[in-house]
């Protein structure tokens, strides 16, 4: 794909920004966890049952809390806590510009890049999951950012991820952040100049054993890396150099039963790695497109599936398991059609589901590529940022406008409900201990069934 192509076409890929059955476990009986981007396991479902199919403004609100400034980022939860990071703008300040960009040797600006030349405050949030209270807020990072971002995206698109002990919060060039759960910094660490084409960054660190892992990609491919950094500590434990342009997936973890692979999307080429190490599994070709949905997959299935949705349209499956260069035929399916932008995919059951950014749904079987269903819509016309999450045999769909679409899982296309918050949304939501968040462009509400 020419740079010039993939340039002029490039929308909010910052905003984004597997099937599991089982959760990840809190300190009391009962409770789970949405530890990170997509969940327990990356995939976006969760185990969970019972949980409110209605709401709106005025029903099944548990509580609702403003948030400074303006963040894509999806709330993380980990046992009484929520976390959110979020971006705040200030004055322009004078002298401050973006890195530069070039095209085929020609500096060059894309039309909706703003933001480095003003001040900006990034923040980590911790709420009470109860109740909606301020628990703590602290300032990581303070001063003009290294790049731009695009107007309709946040500095503050990477989900943080936590393990009960510390929360990580990314920000792309502007460092990761560590905190214990009281909000106390523990360590900081710097990955690099990570041009973004002033696009922003939107991958999401991941936690693997005693590491967080972050997919620091860069504009031109020359120093993108897969990153690992001690949990404890922030030291750097391995950095495995990539020659893949800059991307905004989040890898995903996936324990084989034999092994576990770190799967990382990319426009040059798609790498499995072993997350204790770094060393190369296997490659496939890479998707010629913005890597910008994350991947998804489960042992169960015993394949991964990534996606693009421009330039071109593409979804195809790969056998976990693999090792070295793959070849045409190790993929075990192909689909051209129906793939987003921004949303990742979710894999529920025996099924894929695709999102368009307007809402076009695709179901397909996860094992062969059957096309079970093709054009399934929401009933309005919408545009969609906020990737799918499924529990209880359904579907939850959230546009931007604030509308969440319930839909039936399975082989045939059918809405349940409509649920409307009446504010915008752009952030995934998150599933823990009966509610689910979601994070506005405003506020951050927690839904519950209301008590008879």
């Amino acid at each position: 794909m020419k740079s010039s192509a993939k340039i002029a076409f490039i929308l909010p890929a910052l905003l984004l920004t597997a099937l599991a059955l089982s959760t990840s476990k809190g300190s009391a009986a009962g409770e789970t966890n949405w530890p990170q981007w997509r969940g327990p396991e990356g995939s976006g479902v969760s185990a969970e049952r019972n949980l409110p199919e209605e709401w709106g403004e005025a029903k099944n609100v548990r509580w609702k809390t403003p948030l400074p400034g303006k963040g894509h980022s999806s709330p993380v939860v980990w046992g009484k806590r929520v976390f959110v990071t979020t971006a705040v703008e200030g004055a322009v300040v004078p002298g401050a510009k973006s890195a530069t960009h070039k095209i085929e040797g020609q500096e060059w600006k894309h039309p909706d890049s703003v933001g480095a030349d003003r001040k900006h405050t990034f923040k980590v949030i911790a709420l009470d999951r109860d109740t909606g209270r301020v628990l703590w807020e602290q300032t990581a990072w303070e001063g003009t950012p290294y790049d731009d971002r695009h107007r309709k995206g946040s500095y503050a698109a990477a989900t943080p991820a936590t393990d009960g002990k510390m929360v990580y919060a990314y920000f792309g060039a502007e460092g990761l952040y560590a905190y214990d759960m009281s909000g106390k910094q523990a360590w900081k660490a710097a990955l690099g100049k990570l041009g973004t084409l002033g696009m922003g960054a939107a991958t999401s660190p991941v936690l693997y054993e005693n590491l967080v892992i972050v997919q620091a990609d860069e504009e031109e491919g020359k120093d993108s890396a897969i990153v690992a950094l001690d949990k404890k500590t922030g030291k750097e434990v391995w950095r495995t150099p990539r020659k893949v342009q800059v991307s905004w997936a989040t890898p995903l973890l996936v324990n084989t039963g034999k092994r576990t692979e770190l799967i990382a999307s990319g426009t040059e080429s798609v790498i499995s790695y072993d997350p204790a190490t770094g060393k190369e599994l296997w490659r496939s070709k890479g998707l010629e497109s913005n890597a910008i949905p994350s991947p998804v997959a489960t042992a169960g299935h015993d394949m991964v599936v990534v996606s693009t949705g421009f330039p071109a349209k593409l979804a195809y499956a790969v056998r976990l398991g693999a090792s070295g260069e793959l070849k045409d035929a190790d993929i075990v399916w192909r689909y051209t059609k129906g793939t987003a932008y921004v949303p990742s995919p979710i894999l529920y059951g025996d099924y894929i589901y695709l999102l368009t950014d307007k809402g076009v749904m695709t179901c397909l079987d996860a094992r062969t590529g059957e096309v079970k269903y093709e054009g399934g819509r929401v009933p309005v016309p919408a545009t969609f940022t906020a990737s799918p999450v499924a529990f209880d045999g359904k579907i939850l769909l959230t546009s931007e406008d604030g509308d969440t679409f319930v839909v039936k899982a399975g082989p045939k296309h059918e809405v349940l409900r409509t649920n409307s918050l009446g504010e915008p949304v752009y952030a995934s939501p998150a599933v823990a201990d009966g509610k689910i968040f979601i994070r506005g462009e405003k506020s951050l509400y927690a839904i519950e069934q209301a008590k008879k």
